[in-house]
């Protein structure tokens, strides 16, 4: 250690050249390779059961997300203009290379199953637009097709909506910019709506990005501001600043070269940085500044030699630490978490190696910082001991205060609920959910769930009881209001059996036989486009595909539509059907799933860790236990506060114990290890307290005061989750610190972990 701390102070201009060259390097690879991701699917671990089965169905039934594009007629669609504008629109969706011509799907494509003097026959709405005298039947086919009304023309007849349905990996910002400015081109007297996962998505990948421009220059401010009122120096603000800048890039950089994508929830990473890195530069120079007021004289290099001896050891603890609570979300299934904890903890670590290389040579090469050397009066009228005085005469009221925080917490965390909703991450008014409530009010809904049902046997789909069993289905799961309407060969069957019997609303009923159906699904296979049918059962008659509309990708409503769902498993198990789930909204629960089942994993095995590295670190297993408890009690009021505020756990919040386990550990590691030092001096308990306290708790609190700024500044994310983040990162760094400062200093005195050396030779 001595020699490398030689070689540094020795040649401050070289190793800042060195970062310097390295900083180019990981800003180019953001550059050149830097990209964001918002698909869901590649959110997810492709080898997990349920969406190995979900992507076999999904690939057997052409299932894909679509992208709805919505008119809207000042009075009626049912006018030449507009229905010639949704002939148009369709038209040059199929033109567009990523969307295959079958695949769009709208008033101009449909397939209209109507009865005739020989049989059936399938046959387009219309191909050319009708004239005005012709429109009132096309009104009236319309309306009287249970198929097509209320899912390609609302029951008001004032929207129709063209469905593109596109493969996963086609959509590109290229090509989300390309359907946006479609909508914008056909837009007018008709209004346009384009809604849809992929847009979803796409406006996600849009704003994300914009998002965290916006947002790191106030970070940097913010932080900027902060640490000069902290540190009183511009030189110690800009060294400290320059730690977390680096490590920033360092970090992104590190990701395009390994070809890791940019999520969501990365970009939250700099603020991450930036409220963390901080910490070990406010520790190093409010040491730096101790001494000089105790050795005013005291020569630059004396200083700075100083500084390293007394402060490297805990700095790399507490970055240890940090890192040890990102790297748990290995745990994780989700790869957005997975990542975030990874590249996290390289930054942290980062910056570590920046504060304890970086900083001194700083100071080698451009003097040392002008500190305050004033306020060095006797510690007995210190702030500090008052403080500690006042602390150890009110144990009880600082421990009843405790209790009742706990109590009220473990009531909140029993409300805690789970949510992978994307459009739930946009401002309730913002154009995209608006859209998307427009659409789901008009039409039965933007998310999808499929249920996949199976038999053992060969045209066991075709048999009436089967199919009135999952007829009944469909209905009680669309009479829950957030079901929109629901598709499957029901629908086709029940279509056919009334047009032949000249459109009696009476036999829109399945046939009461399995010959009848047979002959139906013959006549349509022969009369119509037998593609369109595959969507829906397969070529044996073994598998079905029953598709449910949702009006929400909440994951509340999701679980309700999967409730009634489940209530037919038995009965369709007593008839040999086995019940299964595909698609995207299916896995977006299995996704909340895993969200929880990783943030569990990941909290028990940081704090495992993390109280296994302080026993190691300090020699006892008592010492792991009593730093660990602030954050425990920390994770448990954040937790608490999620379920009583209603804040569901997603994405982003389920980074939350991660960051607080991470970040709050470090208040608990400088106390201690500065505590010890006092007591090994033969200091009493009580002044060793009240010394600790002016000199880390001093800088505790300055480097909690930094944090939360930081933090504080997600408040300005358009992400509602971010900025719920925010909050609770800011809310859980005043816990944690207030908890190190008052629970866990009565801990260490009630426990005497340390003792002093007349106290170890008795």
């Amino acid at each position: 250690m001595k020699t490398i701390r030689d070689k540094i102070l020795n040649h401050p201009y070289l190793v800042m050249g060195v970062i310097l060259l390295l900083t180019i390097f990981f800003f180019k690879q953001i550059k050149d390779k830097g990209r964001m991701e918002t698909d869901l699917d590649k959110y997810m671990p492709r080898n997990h059961p349920a969406f190995v089965y979900s992507d076999e169905a999904e690939e057997m039934f052409d299932i894909k997300d679509g992208i709805i594009i919505a008119i809207e007629a000042p009075e009626s669609i049912y006018n030449p203009e507009t229905l010639q504008k949704i002939k148009d629109i369709t038209k040059a969706l199929q033109k567009m290379d990523e969307i295959h011509k079958a695949d769009v799907t709208s008033l101009y494509t449909a397939d209209n199953i109507i009865g005739t003097k020989d049989g059936m026959d399938v046959k387009a709405f219309y191909k050319r637009v009708p004239k005005a005298d012709k429109l009132d039947a096309m009104r009236s086919g319309v309306a009287s097709n249970e198929m097509v009304a209320g899912r390609l023309v609302s029951e008001d007849e004032t929207v129709g909506i063209i469905i593109a349905r596109i493969d996963n990996d086609v959509f590109t910002q290229d090509f989300y910019k390309a359907i946006i400015a479609m909508g914008e081109a056909f837009e007018g007297p008709e209004k346009i709506y384009v809604a849809g996962s992929p847009i979803v998505e796409g406006t996600m990948a849009l704003l994300g990005p914009a998002d965290m421009k916006r947002m790191v220059p106030v970070v940097i401010l913010a932080i900027l501001l902060v640490l000069m009122g902290v540190l009183k120096s511009f030189k110690s603000t800009l060294f400290t600043f320059l730690v977390v800048a680096v490590s920033s890039v360092w970090t992104f950089g590190l990701m395009a070269l390994v070809g890791i994508p940019t999520y969501a929830v990365s970009t939250m990473i700099p603020v991450m940085l930036i409220a963390i890195g901080v910490a070990d530069g406010i520790h190093f120079y409010s040491h730096l500044g101790i001494y000089l007021r105790k050795n005013p004289g005291a020569e630059k290099l004396e200083a700075v030699k100083d500084m390293l001896n007394g402060m490297w050891k805990p700095v790399v603890m507490t970055s240890i630490t940090t890192a040890v609570g990102f790297i748990s979300l290995l745990t994780s299934q989700v790869y957005p978490i997975k990542y975030f904890g990874l590249f996290t903890a390289f930054g942290v670590l980062v910056a570590m190696f920046l504060t304890l290389v970086l900083i001194p040579a700083g100071i080698m090469a451009f003097n040392l910082p002008k500190l305050r050397t004033t306020g060095a009066a006797g510690h007995d009228s210190s702030v500090a001991h008052k403080f500690s005085a006042g602390l150890l005469s009110q144990k009880k009221l600082t421990w009843l205060v405790t209790l009742g925080l706990v109590i009220l917490s473990f009531w909140g965390i029993s409300k805690v609920w789970i949510n992978s909703s994307f459009l739930d991450k946009f401002e309730p008014d913002s154009d995209i959910v608006m859209t998307d409530t427009f659409i789901n009010d008009k039409f039965g809904g933007t998310s999808t769930i499929n249920v996949i049902l199976e038999t053992p046997e060969n045209g066991s789909f075709k048999q009436s009881d089967v199919l009135n069993l999952v007829d009944k289905m469909q209905g009680d799961v669309e009479a829950y209001d957030m079901v929109g309407s629901s598709f499957a060969l029901t629908d086709y069957l029940k279509r056919m059996n009334k047009v032949m019997n000249e459109d009696n609303e009476t036999f829109n009923v399945i046939p009461e036989n399995e010959e009848l159906n047979a002959q139906y699904l013959l006549l349509y296979e022969m009369s119509g486009d037998p593609e369109n049918l595959w969507k829906v059962v397969d070529y044996d008659y073994r598998r079905l595909n029953v598709t449910f509309q949702v009006k929400s990708d909440n994951s509340k409503v999701i679980n309700e539509v999967l409730e009634r769902i489940e209530a037919y498993r038995q009965p369709l198990a007593d008839m040999g059907v086995e019940l299964n789930y595909a698609g995207s909204g299916y896995k977006a629960l299995i996704f909340t799933d895993l969200i929880l089942e990783g943030q569990i994993m990941s909290l028990v095995l940081s704090l495992v860790i993390i109280i296994g590295l302080l026993s190691f670190m300090f020699g006892s297993i008592k010492v792991g236990l009593v730093g660990s408890f602030p954050i425990v009690i920390t994770a448990l009021i954040g937790f608490g506060v999620l379920g009583i505020f209603n804040i569901p756990l997603n994405t982003t919040t389920a980074l939350l114990s991660s960051i607080t386990i991470g970040i709050g550990i470090d208040y608990a590691v400088h106390f201690l290890d500065r505590y010890r030092l006092n007591r090994r001096k033969g200091l009493s308990l009580e002044v060793a307290v009240a010394e600790t306290m002016d000199h880390s708790g001093r800088a505790i609190v300055f480097n909690a005061v930094v944090v939360i700024a930081g933090f504080l500044v997600l408040l300005a994310s358009v992400f509602p989750p971010n900025r719920a983040l925010g909050a609770l990162v800011s809310m859980n760094m005043f816990i944690s610190f207030v908890g190190t400062l008052t629970v866990m200093v009565l801990l260490v005195v009630k426990s005497g972990i340390f003792s002093t050396e007349k106290e170890n030779t008795k």
